[in-house]
């Protein structure tokens, strides 16, 4: 009961009682990646999570963004990877990848199911997503990379760390799925996210109206972004394209039905865990809990007054807090730039 009642506050203060975004909020640049030439750095890979069966079976085609290892000056560029989270797509990190691409080999994939990447020829899991991420970086040729992920995507990240120790050097958790998602009432869950993957297709009919609209743009985004409205049109339109794809209820499905909660300490290297204040879909509560499972080599960072899209509300920052950790300042050094 208490549980339902602080989502129903979390909820009213979400919408009704939303005091206005200030004015960090939303301060991306729409030009730093509308300036980009994203088709060509995008190409479909045919990735086999089973290296023993025959060439050719067990595999997916997968659409993979790589900015590649040489920057324009010459300069070798560490590779840094995002994973994107539920019914979304790699877009959610156009302001990151944008800003990281000059110093950095930016790889980003569709996780199958989603996007323009095909469905599995395994049921979607967690774990199977963690094997297309590794078997991505074999063909990439990327031994080791740094890893940020949103939500489910957090959850993939997570995953990969564990089951493929040497494959991950640093780890961002953005608002990840994997704790309090073992709570959720799975069959209701799983009945809504039927009913709206039926819809979804159609409603991707109207999505040019509803994100052109700021009162519909909120309507339909506030439970991820806290002020959705705030956020300029073409960047909310490349948001949604990763909405109403098949991968939607089975990825659901995923997500219920596995744990790893007891597996966390076994994650020796550093971990930033970024949260915002206002999430209403994984609470800002699993934020600490998973510094607590994971152990001193994680820090927590929360942005007040953000959503479940700490990288897309409030860029600036979260730009500068990763790029902090990744150069492996203190978190106090971090702090005095992000000011935080």
């Amino acid at each position: 009961m208490a549980s339902a009642r602080a989502q129903i506050v979390a909820a009213l203060r979400s919408g009704v009682l939303r005091p206005g975004a200030d004015a960090t909020y939303a301060d991306g640049d729409d030009e730093a990646w509308m300036d980009v030439d994203w088709p060509a750095l995008q190409r479909p890979m045919e990735l086999c999570t089973e290296p023993a069966w025959p060439a050719g079976t067990g595999t997916r085609r997968v659409n993979v963004l790589d900015t590649g290892p040489i920057s324009p000056a010459g300069m070798n560029r560490p590779p840094l990877l995002f994973l994107h989270g539920w019914s979304a797509s790699w877009q959610v990190f156009l302001l990151n990848i944008a800003a990281f691409m000059g110093t950095h080999r930016c790889l980003a994939l569709d996780l199958p199911g989603f996007g323009y990447s095909d469905m599995p020829s395994e049921p979607i899991s967690i774990q199977g997503y963690a094997k297309t991420v590794d078997a991505m970086c074999d063909a990439l040729g990327v031994d080791c990379v740094s890893v940020i992920g949103n939500s489910m995507g957090g959850f993939v990240g997570a995953e990969l760390a564990l089951s493929f120790a040497t494959r991950v050097d640093r780890l961002v958790l953005v608002s990840a799925a994997g704790l309090s998602t073992e709570q959720v009432a799975r069959t209701p869950s799983m009945a809504l996210a039927r009913v709206l993957s039926a819809g979804l297709p159609h409603a991707m009919r109207f999505e040019s109206a509803v994100v052109r609209r700021p009162r519909l743009r909120r309507a339909a985004m506030q439970f991820a972004i806290r002020y959705p409205e705030k956020l300029s049109v073409p960047l909310a339109q490349e948001i949604v394209l990763g909405s109403g794809k098949p991968g939607f209820v089975p990825a659901l499905k995923a997500l219920l039905s596995y744990s790893f909660r007891e597996r966390l300490e076994k994650i020796e290297i550093p971990v930033l865990v970024v949260w915002g204040r206002s999430d209403l879909l994984v609470p800002v509560s699993d934020a600490h809990h998973y510094q607590d499972l994971i152990g001193p080599n994680a820090r927590v960072e929360i942005f007040e007054d953000t959503g479940h899209a700490p990288m897309l509300e409030r860029p600036t920052r979260f730009n500068a807090l990763v790029r902090g950790f990744l150069a492996g300042e203190s978190e106090s050094e971090i702090a005095g730039v992000t000011g935080s």
